[in-house]
């Protein structure tokens, strides 16, 4: 438990340099993080939704492939 403890503590230490190191900075240089996380946000958006259509076609193409199985398995046991 002592690990936990101490990376939340770093973490927090971190964050509270950050927020320190933000507040000090020129409006400029503020304005330069806030774009550099929009732009990260973003980024990851869009990953997340192409990661979720591959997923979908995915889905698709092995919902497509039981369905010919299927389909195959009903016609070799309906010509029995």
């Amino acid at each position: 438990m002592g690990n936990k403890t101490n990376g939340l503590l770093a973490l927090l230490g971190i964050g509270a340099l950050a927020y320190w190191k933000y507040k000090k900075s020129t409006p400029e240089q503020q304005q330069a993080v806030k774009d550099k996380i929009n732009s990260a946000k973003d980024n990851l958006n869009k990953w997340g939704n192409d990661l979720k259509d591959k997923a979908n076609e995915v889905a698709s193409q092995a919902q497509s492939k039981f369905d010919e199985a299927k389909t195959k398995v009903e016609d070799s046991t309906s010509k029995l």
